[in-house]
């Protein structure tokens, strides 16, 4: 037995084609070398904060395992950033550019470039950031066949507000809740700006819609009406729902703004109507909503006088409590929705910088 497998081996050992052999030249092995240039792309920080109307940059790097520059020479390398949306499933084209050609899409048209401080540097430089532009956005590098991507979440700095209109309760589908926002100087909340918001303290009862279609609101202080005293505060989930027919309130997200928000010193109080002239006749416009959580949350704005906004609402801004003045909390002060044409109050002016 031990002679038969000596001679397999030789048998073996002879198969294996020679060099010179032209005729068995096919039948050869190709080893394939895997371990060439791979390329790596990499954001520094996974996090970047920053504010409406300011400037971020988003860093992304490209690499190649191993060698020590950017690129190779031999393929053009694109690079393209997209913004993705909260399933993921969808992406917003931001950014492409291949050698000298540049391009924004969009609302980033005019607002986005590369940074390109070296040869491997793909970070996108964003200005005048405005609300929209909070969320999660993806870095690709393409060279050739090898491609790598990078995810950077862009934070904005603000305060998430609980918003119904003067109809009352849950009178908002998903569209309407987005333009009440709109309106309001904000943009509906996401969860995690809602999440963050619940952390920092907020307690809200209402369920409001958020920017990913679901139904949610902060409890921070379990009590019977809102869930029952034994659950464990958090973020209570209601679901998605149909957003045409649904209807619930809104939580809406605001940054700080370019501009003076104020209360005007009147010698007599107004009406709604009145409100609205007197902030004209100051060279300003009649504050929304967002502006006076903005003003409150941001700047620390703290007034004891009930004032007109835009919406026909009527809010105070309280940062230090005290008695009469909301003693219990810091807190925007809602009084209600008053009569418009015979309900006398102060008003909250906002006069936008140039």
């Amino acid at each position: 037995m031990k002679s038969l497998l000596f001679l397999v081996l030789i048998s073996v050992c002879w198969a294996e084609p020679h060099p010179g052999n032209s005729s068995l030249e096919h039948e050869r092995i190709v080893h394939i070398q895997e371990n060439g240039p791979r390329l790596l792309v990499v954001a520094e920080q996974a996090k970047i904060f920053s504010h409406r109307g300011g400037n971020v940059t988003l860093p992304c790097k490209f690499y190649h395992e191993h060698t020590s520059t950017g690129g190779s020479g031999t393929h053009k390398i694109r690079i393209k950033w997209t913004k993705l949306t909260y399933d993921y499933l969808k992406e917003v084209d931001v950014f492409v550019a291949m050698g000298h050609h540049r391009k924004g899409y969009g609302s980033y048209q005019g607002r986005v470039s590369l940074r390109e401080s070296s040869e491997n540097d793909a970070s996108l430089v964003i200005t005048n950031i405005m609300l929209e532009d909070y969320g999660r956005y993806k870095c690709e590098v393409i060279e050739g066949l090898e491609d790598d991507t990078a995810v950077v979440t862009l934070n904005l700095e603000g305060v998430v507000f609980p918003y119904s209109p003067r109809l009352g309760r849950y009178n908002l589908n998903f569209h309407e809740a987005q333009r009440a926002c709109a309106e309001q100087d904000s943009v509906m909340a996401s969860f995690d700006q809602l999440y963050d918001a619940w952390r920092s303290g907020l307690d809200w009862c209402n369920a409001g819609w958020l920017s990913d279609g679901s139904v949610q609101y902060p409890i921070t202080k379990p009590r019977e009406p809102c869930g029952g005293r034994n659950t464990v505060p958090g973020v209570r989930n209601y679901g998605f729902w149909d957003k045409d027919k649904s209807r619930y309130d809104v939580f809406c997200f605001t940054s700080n703004f370019n501009g003076r928000f104020y209360y005007l010193i009147h010698p007599t109080k107004l009406t709604y109507d009145e409100a609205v002239q007197a902030c004209l006749k100051d060279g300003s416009q009649i504050a929304k909503v967002g502006q006076i959580f903005a003003a409150w949350k941001l700047l620390g704005y703290d007034r004891c006088d009930a004032g007109w906004l835009a919406d026909g609402s009527v809010r105070y801004p309280i940062s230090r409590p005290r008695k009469r003045c909301s003693p219990s909390e810091a807190a925007v002060r809602f009084v209600g929705f008053p009569d418009k044409k015979h309900k006398l109050y102060g008003v909250y002016c906002f006069r936008a910088y140039n």
